[in-house]
């Protein structure tokens, strides 16, 4: 029984499985630099507002290619679109310090290069799992392929500074550009864009996964005036947006807050920033595992994608509200893991609903709404250092994070929708 259960399952996991290997690798990627660029700041003597620069070009590329991945991935399959993304990008990482001892333009280039390819990511694994991924599995596939944030931002945190410390700053782009190189090879080897070409599927399996979108390869346009009528795509936008605001704060501010606001030093404000992230991933996927659970017991899809938003974005809020005045460490990382933790259930709301109202577009759609979210990671990151800086307080933040929250949550509540909306 065992063998005709894994026969069953096998392929479409692997498909899954990869995706959230290759989040895993673009948030290594990522992540890194802002911990070797303390070693690179001191060795080529940049100022805060160079190393800035450097941090932030990124987000240039990023924001530039997230729909047309998205639109290649639906057109061409995910599986080039993908792989040749994560080739792509590995080379600018391997190519990061050489960049850097050649020029400061070039590394702002190969940072640029590097968002340019990191963009395909989830445009083109939504476009993926719109093919490989059966209804009932849509919440708990989603997280997971979202769980690759926070365990790839904790693991780049973590290993980088062991790295950099007893190879040099150079070595962590090396290690890190190869390991993208060897989940390419494992990509083009293991997976295939459509279920019914797979050499190995069985026939379980193909009838689990049922119909889904046109083959790549088909004429695909998108059908723009079909989607902004919609108030459903529209609520998709501002949540996706607003999600993304609290993510880009922890991701830049996390290890400032615990070493100003709680008196930590660098290396606890280092370890006491993990456990949120951990907390995250454990939460991100049992939240996909009860979605997916509350839709097998009959729940309509839109109540399941309100329940989940309205837990993460309401639970999320209250949490940081708490973190106000609060003078303990250890208080404060508790608070702080339920307010990511929570936050996490709505990868099961928003983040799933690409899937429910257009899985033909799923890919664009997801480029679409994640160009627009990824501006937090330019003015929200900004605007925080900012509102440190001038109420002498983190309580600000946390006081805007939380009503971005509540605005989101009201508009998900009247708009959203659970049912297929464009063919």
């Amino acid at each position: 029984m065992s063998n005709a259960i894994e026969a069953e399952t096998s392929k479409r996991y692997t498909v899954v499985g990869m995706c959230f290997a290759a989040v895993f690798v673009c948030y290594i990627d990522r992540v890194n630099i802002s911990v070797a660029a303390i070693a690179m700041q001191s060795e080529f003597g940049w100022s805060e507002t160079t190393k800035g620069l450097v941090l932030s070009s990124f987000f240039v590329g990023y924001m530039l290619t997230q729909a047309l991945a998205g639109w290649l991935a639906d057109r061409f399959g995910g599986k080039l679109v993908l792989g040749v993304a994560v080739v792509w990008w590995s080379l600018f990482t391997v190519l990061t310090p050489w960049a850097a001892y050649s020029s400061f333009a070039l590394l702002i280039a190969a940072r640029i290069a590097l968002g340019l390819g990191e963009a395909a990511t989830f445009p083109a694994s939504y476009g993926m799992f719109s093919r490989w991924v059966p209804e009932g599995e849509r919440a708990r596939s989603i997280s997971l392929l979202a769980s690759g944030i926070p365990i790839g931002t904790l693991f780049a945190l973590i290993s980088t500074g062991w790295i950099v410390a007893n190879y040099g700053w150079p070595t962590v782009f090396y290690w890190f550009g190869i390991a993208g190189i060897f989940w390419a090879a494992g990509w083009f080897l293991l997976v295939h864009d459509e279920p019914a070409r797979h050499p190995g599927i069985s026939r379980a399996e193909l009838d689990r996964i049922g119909a889904k979108a046109d083959a790549p390869g088909q004429p695909l346009v998108f059908p723009w005036r079909a989607f902004l009528k919609l108030p459903a795509f529209w609520a998709l936008l501002i949540n996706h947006f607003c999600c993304n605001v609290l993510l880009y704060v922890a991701l830049a501010w996390l290890p400032s807050y615990f070493r100003d606001a709680q008196g930590l030093s660098l290396t606890g404000a280092g370890l006491y920033s993990a456990a949120p992230w951990l907390s995250m991933f454990a939460l991100t996927n049992l939240a996909g595992w009860l979605a997916d659970h509350l839709q097998r017991r009959g729940w309509r899809t839109v109540v399941v994608r309100k329940t989940m938003q309205t837990t993460g974005l309401v639970g999320g809020a209250t949490f940081l509200l708490m973190l106000q005045e609060v003078d303990s460490a250890n208080v404060a990382v508790l608070l702080m893991c339920g307010a990511l933790g929570l936050a996490s259930f709505c990868v099961s709301g928003y983040g799933t609903n690409h899937l429910d109202i257009a899985p033909k577009y799923a890919g664009v759609l997801l480029g679409i709404t994640n160009t627009v979210a990824t501006i937090p990671g330019i003015v929200g990151v900004a605007l925080t250092g900012w509102l440190v800086e001038t109420t002498g307080s983190y309580d600000s933040v946390f006081v805007m994070v939380a009503c971005v929250n509540l605005v989101a949550v009201t508009v998900w509540l009247l708009f959203a929708r659970g049912e297929k909306l464009v063919d």
